[in-house]
């Protein structure tokens, strides 16, 4: 890569990726999304941040792509970071908590979108049953 003004060479970056995935409770339970694409397997509603959107549009977006549902933010609860959280490329996720009602269906990257019990979890991917653990710890 070269620089436009000086012809240079510069350095080329690798940066993390920022993502947001949202904590949906609808009646004390769960939502979680089966994801269509890899890896597979059920996760929080979530996924990559388009450039010029804020971390709170982007959140609210996909869990409406992924779920269907307009979703009500109260708040970020913690960001992780690990670089080996998503096994497709560095990512530093935002989690949002958030509220809903009505019924998840899943669209976009999620084949389905269902409401779980915190006691009766599937298997999930990423780091999202680390991520669900720290939220029951902190209530």
């Amino acid at each position: 890569m070269q620089c436009p003004n000086c012809g240079g060479d510069l350095e080329k970056f690798r940066n993390p990726v920022p993502t947001v995935d949202a904590i949906i409770e609808i009646g004390g339970k769960i939502v979680l999304v089966e994801r269509r694409n890899p890896p597979h397997g059920w996760a929080l509603p979530g996924g990559f941040v388009d450039y010029g959107e804020t971390l709170e549009d982007a959140v609210q977006r996909e869990a409406f792509e992924e779920t269907g549902l307009q979703i009500t933010l109260k708040g970020q609860f913690h960001t992780y970071s690990k670089p080996e959280r998503d096994p497709r490329l560095h990512t530093i996720t935002t989690v949002f908590l958030a509220t809903a009602e009505g019924c998840p269906t899943g669209g976009d990257d999620a084949l389905q979108a269902a409401v779980f019990d915190p006691k009766d979890l599937p298997t999930l991917v990423f780091d999202h049953r680390d991520i669900l653990n720290d939220y029951y710890k902190s209530k």
